[in-house]
């Protein structure tokens, strides 16, 4: 038999450890369960793809300067006639699939700072072709927020009603989709994809009392651009006097990030608290990030993948949430009480709430243990559906849950 072609679509292999996480999960799952399908992707850094996963990888955009202001008449030329250029790209890439997964990722939301012709008119490329050509899209395990940019929300709406599957990370996803117009009756929710990876081996107890940052280089989302800057250094103020109130203690703190762009961040906080008790960490993966977050007493973090970590480590952790789907999550894991509003971060209430969760600790932890099996349960039924819907004439061979 032909071997089936499934293609995985995103910005994927871009420093993003979220958006590699959820590749890796369904990767882990076509490996599992199809592992006769020959897979590759269409991504954002298709060099780290390959390296890392072993799968053949294609540039997203044809146009190398895509991701850097274009400021010059030939920069704004040559990012004009690269959206003509892959349109055809990404519709001859869809032809030769038999079907195509957007693994997990916001990829239908604009929570942070995003233009309609960035990854939204990209994402309904794939959507749009997809349909032409009869080639399956699935939307899997994605997230989505209400949108108020007129252009951004029609590209996301019709992307949402071209795929052939969809199915949401939160019921808040859900939601959204239908308000926009999404007729999402059929769509179901289950928890991240990225609940569904395997859990590293338990690492070497950390120091005594160590407490996990996780930081995020935020300046609000799209409808805070006139106050990005002013939200970005309370943002960052706060997060320094939670930080130096730790050593103050005699707290060994460990900073975490998420993505390539949270390293100016983390420089800022080593050169305002100059102590030998404030360290960071290098990782290059979610089991990187759950290993560090499973040494830690307690943790606050801001990345939506980073509360993910923390929560599958049993770590408990107080999420500074900037949008609904980390309110969502927590909820989820039975944290809810443990918010923090990232765009007015009050570093005494923030100290406040944290003090009040390490006094919980050890009823948190057994929560957690409790929620991170329901969420693996949930997730074979997702791989499950998918196969269902993807895949109807294979046979799934037997899943483990990790």
């Amino acid at each position: 038999m032909t071997p089936v072609r499934v293609g995985v679509f995103g910005l994927l292999g871009s420093g993003n450890l979220g958006n590699d996480g959820s590749l890796e999960a369904v990767l882990g799952y076509l490996r599992a369960e199809h592992p006769e399908a020959a897979v590759d992707a269409l991504c954002g850094g298709p060099e780290a793809v390959t390296a890392r996963y072993g799968i053949p990888a294609t540039r997203l955009h044809w146009y190398r300067g895509e991701y850097r202001t274009a400021s010059r008449a030939g920069a704004v030329a040559g990012k004009g006639l690269g959206k003509l250029v892959d349109v055809l790209r990404t519709a001859a890439w869809v032809r030769r699939h038999d079907v195509v997964i957007v693994p997990g990722m916001g990829v239908l939301e604009a929570t942070l700072p995003l233009r309609p012709w960035g990854f939204p008119y990209s994402l309904f490329l794939l959507c749009a072709t997809g349909r032409l050509l009869g080639t399956p899209v699935a939307l899997v395990g994605v997230g989505a927020a209400a949108i108020r940019d007129r252009p951004t929300r029609a590209l996301v709406r019709w992307s949402a009603r071209l795929a052939a599957y969809r199915s949401y990370r939160d019921a808040q996803s859900r939601d959204a989709m239908r308000e926009m117009g999404v007729d999402t009756a059929r769509d179901e929710v289950h928890p991240d994809l990225a609940f569904s990876l395997p859990t590293p081996p338990a690492p070497p107890a950390g120091p005594p009392g160590l407490v996990c940052v996780g930081v995020m280089a935020f300046h609000g989302g799209n409808d805070d651009r006139a106050r990005a800057e002013e939200i970005h250094r309370r943002y960052l103020d706060g997060t320094i006097r939670f930080v130096r109130a730790m050593v103050e203690d005699g707290r060994p703190v460990r900073l975490l990030t998420g993505d390539d762009v949270d390293a100016t961040v983390v420089a800022a906080i080593l050169g305002a608290v100059d102590s030998p008790l404030v360290t960071a960490a290098e990782t290059a993966s979610l089991a990187d990030l759950t290993r560090e977050m499973a040494a830690a007493d307690t943790a606050v973090a801001i990345r939506y993948h980073n509360l993910i970590c923390a929560l599958k480590a049993g770590t408990p952790v107080l999420a500074v949430t900037y949008a609904a789907k980390s309110e969502a999550l927590m909820a989820q894991m039975g944290l809810a009480e443990y918010c923090h509003p990232a765009r007015e971060v009050d570093a005494d209430r923030l100290l406040e709430q944290f003090r009040e969760l390490e006094k919980r600790s050890a009823e948190l932890r057994r929560t957690l243990a409790e929620r991170n099996e329901d969420a693996v349960r949930r997730l074979d039924h997702q791989f499950t559906a998918l196969t269902a819907a993807l895949f109807p004439t294979t046979t799934p061979t037997s899943r483990k849950a990790p």
